[in-house]
């Protein structure tokens, strides 16, 4: 008796008979299950017959895949693939050409199954087809049939590619270089010359004998997006079959805008919306032309190189108008140039070729930077000249910031990553702009310049500046603009404050999609993480903080030093000489009691600021602060260095206060602490051992040699 799990219960049907349910034996030899069946419904001849799927794909059912039959399956009885197989055999030699036309119709729908294509090419089945293809006699829609059928045929491997005639390749080849001929017989012949690229170098070689690119590129023009489809998957074969020789052909099609402004105006903006396959060729061609930029990403700059120095030097002098350089002397000469090299924004601005050391980005920052100077000097003058000319400690560096942005944009058009497989992430622009990544750049730079100002940046805020830029970037990208002018506008409207509410806006979704349990665990450690934060608040204040006064002549000369006493009763105060260290609390003269303090009041609303009501910037304004005490009658005002001290002060006054923090700053920290204790609380620690006491620190090394002297770069 078969075991349970032997046994699969399924229906088989049959036209004009009514469908038989039974346990099939999955022990029991196939042709006793069909005898069996055909007994039931008394069908002489169960070597004539077979049983096949009759849902989704209908493949035959064979003793190697009897096993995927499950519980439920609806299975066919049906013609034997061998008998099938003979009888369409016959009917594709028929001299009714409606006979004809239905054989090679059921042939190409069933000759996607391989029990049935190794029945018909056991009878010398394909090479019938291909005496139909050399012949060319046919119908269109009966040539048609055979050019599908051929192809399911060979797409099993049963036959190797290198059989075919040449006679047959150049008919194929014929049909897709008529100028007039029906379209579905010119997307089978595409699909054909591709599997011939792809399987062997020699049919390669013959393909392209036949097939040029500029016909190729013709088919892109037609408006039936499979055919368009069918011959970008054929250039793609090509490109990928093909030499280093005819992979920069390609190149230089794509350079010489014959490719691109086919594939721009007929695909990309003539459609809704590209399929699935040809997007993935437009990701690949993107790559190709985009890897061409690798060897210049991959190369640092070589200080004896004199055409390299040359750029360096060119950047200088279309940034200032300098004087002839002839009658000074060498010294004289470093000095200036390094004194330039520093306003451009260099780092070792008397070496700044050490800047362009690090690969990537390598020489292409230095192409980049070279092609905005020249491309557009106006707008290269006034980023250079609007910034060195600041001494607020607010100046954007075009150097390092070009570095930085060309290693960002060669992250995010992946250059130099080979195609991947299933890559289909590509950029309309590509295909409408000459120089891509040099315009893009000139585009990128400016909004750079435009975020840094927004975001009151310092040079300590570079890499948040930085990581703004990219999202900038990232996001509109993303909206697949089919233009650069397009692009432009739209990342410029997504300026510094969208990209906050964008990202309030994500987080907050977040938070509602996570799980209950997660927003409890959130709440149960907001008052931990708050205290946290306040407890910092306060020893920094009771750390104290160097302030300045500004005159009324803003001479930014006078310095006072104001600090908490470490039992946090009393806030002392005193004018400092000089930059000196942190000053004891003896040494501050003026102090107030805390419990004197009434409240803090800030920007606009404080003395200071009323008394100098429309004189002051609004940086100033959003920097200053005010306490008030003796009910209300005296106030001591601060303007802080920065945001950061301005919020560390005015949280740790309103935690003094009593009062709730409501700074940026803790927000962000508040934010930082949940993330980071959420995740840890969520980690699997189950059977990971956790030390009880720190890893012991290492040795140091036995010498420093390793470290940067920075010295150098301020020489």
């Amino acid at each position: 008796m078969p075991q349970q799990k032997d046994i699969v219960k399924i229906a088989i049907q049959m036209p004009g008979a009514y469908p038989q349910l039974i346990q099939l034996d999955q022990k029991k030899p196939l042709t006793a299950v069909i005898k069996e069946v055909c007994d039931k419904w008394n069908l002489p001849g169960p070597d004539n017959y077979a049983l096949q799927y009759a849902d989704g794909i209908q493949t035959y059912i064979t003793e190697s895949n009897r096993l995927d039959i499950k519980n439920g399956s609806i299975l066919r009885l049906t013609k034997a693939p061998g008998r099938c197989a003979e009888d369409l055999y016959k009917g594709i030699q028929s001299s009714d050409s409606g006979v004809r036309c239905d054989s090679l119709k059921l042939l190409a729908d069933v000759s996607t199954d391989i029990t049935f294509a190794q029945e018909f090419i056991s009878r010398d089945g394909h090479s019938l087809l291909v005496k139909i293809v050399e012949d060319a006699h046919e119908a269109p829609l009966i040539m048609t049939h055979t050019l599908t059928a051929f192809m399911e045929l060979m797409d099993h491997g049963i036959v190797s590619w290198e059989n075919l005639s040449s006679v047959f390749i150049k008919k194929i080849a014929g049909f897709v270089n008529a100028k007039v001929l029906d379209t579905s017989i010119q997307q089978v012949s595409l699909a054909i010359l591709e599997s011939m690229v792809l399987s062997s170098s020699s049919l390669f070689n013959e393909v392209k004998q036949e097939i040029t690119l500029e016909r190729l590129i013709s088919h892109l023009q037609v408006t039936n997006q499979q055919l368009q489809t069918k011959a970008m998957a054929l250039l793609m074969a090509m490109l990928q079959a093909g030499g280093e020789a005819d992979r920069q052909e390609l190149f230089e099609f794509l350079e010489k805008r014959t490719l691109r402004q086919y594939i721009h105006k007929n695909i990309i903006h003539s459609s809704s919306s590209v399929g699935d396959e040809m997007a993935h060729y437009l990701y690949v061609l993107q790559t190709v032309r985009l890897n061409h930029l690798e060897a210049r990403m991959r190369t640092p700059l070589d200080s004896y190189n004199q055409e390299q120095r040359d750029m360096l030097h060119e950047l200088r002098q279309a940034a200032f108008e300098t004087e002839s350089e002839s009658g000074l002397s060498n010294e004289r000469r470093r000095s200036l140039c390094a004194k330039e090299f520093k306003k451009l924004g260099f780092s070792n601005n008397s070496n700044p070729g050490q800047d362009l050391s690090r690969c990537p980005p390598g020489l292409l920052a230095l192409d980049t930077m070279a092609y905005f100077a020249s491309r557009y000097p106006d707008a290269y003058s006034r980023f250079v000249l609007e910034n060195s000319s600041r001494e607020d400690k607010h100046e954007c560096p075009f150097a390092r910031s070009s570095i930085q942005l060309t290693l960002i944009l060669c992250e995010i058009l992946r250059i130099g990553e080979p195609p991947s497989e299933t890559g289909s992430d590509y950029h309309p622009i590509f295909f409408a702009q000459d120089r891509l990544l040099e315009e893009f750049f000139c585009i990128c730079i400016q909004l750079l310049n435009k975020t840094w100002k927004e975001m009151r940046a310092t040079q300590e805020d570079f890499d948040k500046v930085m990581q703004v830029v990219r999202e900038q970037i990232t996001r509109t990208l993303s909206s697949k603009p089919t233009s650069l002018e397009l692009f432009k506008n739209k990342v410029n409207a997504l300026n510094y404050s969208e990209i906050l509410k964008l990202r309030q806006t994500e987080r907050l979704h977040q938070e509602e999609t996570l799980a209950p349990p997660v927003l409890e665990l959130k709440e149960r450690l907001k008052p931990e993480l708050l205290e946290l934060i306040r407890q910092q608040r306060l020893n920094r204040l009771c750390h104290g903080t160097l302030f300045r006064k500004i005159s009324s002549r803003r001479r930014q000369d006078k310095l006072w030093y104001c600090r908490l006493s470490p039992n946090h009763k009393v806030l002392h105060y005193g004018d400092v000489e000089g930059e000196t260290e942190t000053p004891s609390i003896e040494a501050l003269q003026e102090k107030i009691p805390v419990a004197d303090i009434k409240n803090v009041v800030t920007g606009k609303d404080c003395p200071h600021m009323k008394e100098n009501k429309g004189k002051q910037t609004k940086e100033v304004l959003d920097l200053a602060f005010s306490i008030t005490y003796d009910v209300e009658e005296y106030s001591l005002n601060f303007i802080a260095s920065s945001r950061t001290d301005f919020c560390l002060w005015t949280d740790g006054l309103n935690v003094l206060l009593g009062k709730e923090m409501s700074s940026e700053s803790m927000r962000s920290e508040l934010e930082i602490l949940l993330s980071m204790e959420i995740k840890l609380r969520l980690l699997d620690l189950e059977n990971v051992p956790i030390p009880d006491m720190a890893p012991p620190i290492p040795k140091p090394p036995s010498n420093f040699n390793f470290c940067y002297d920075f010295s150098q770069a301020e020489q």
